[in-house]
């Protein structure tokens, strides 16, 4: 008896695993220091900004990066505490994933796994700028993905004229 349907079945099924996780870029800046250690002592003003991108290394793996910054002042005198900015990043191998799964892979499962090391990397930086351990919020990147596609079905399409 063949099981040659089994070993196609095999050689066909999907793979996704993350091969590595690294820093691509990293920045903290204390430039009011030590002078602010001194201020009010309330929780400071956050701006944060997060961003995504993603490209093809070749066939079979996909960069995925992961970008966040943050910039926090102080509540009452608004003077810049600090700011990070940090880039992680993973490669991840990604074989006979039907393409309509991709952006879901790309722009929500990729991110999810990369967010936590981003996330221990900005609370370390922080501490290790003088500062309580600035630990960000979990992102939910599937409520991120499924905005953005609403967002661009609500958009008319262009028409030619």
């Amino acid at each position: 008896m063949s099981n040659k349907g089994t070993d196609n079945a095999k050689e066909d099924t999907p793979i996704f695993r993350l091969q590595r996780v690294y820093m691509k870029d990293i920045s903290f800046e204390n430039p009011n220091s030590p002078e602010v250690f001194s201020l009010s002592g309330k929780q400071p003003k956050v701006e944060m900004s997060l961003s995504l991108a993603q490209r093809q290394v070749n066939e079979e793996h996909w960069e995925v990066s992961l970008k966040i910054g943050a910039i926090t002042r102080d509540q009452d005198s608004d003077k810049l505490l600090f700011e990070i900015e940090a880039e992680q990043a993973g490669v991840f191998f990604m074989q006979h994933i039907p393409e309509e799964h991709m952006p879901m892979l790309l722009e929500v499962e990729c991110p999810t796994i990369i967010f936590p090391y981003t996330r221990q990397i900005i609370s370390q930086l922080s501490v290790d700028g003088g500062y309580m351990p600035f630990t960000l919020e979990p992102v939910n990147f599937r409520a991120l993905y499924e905005n953005k596609l609403r967002k661009a079905e609500a958009e008319p399409e262009p028409t030619l004229q």
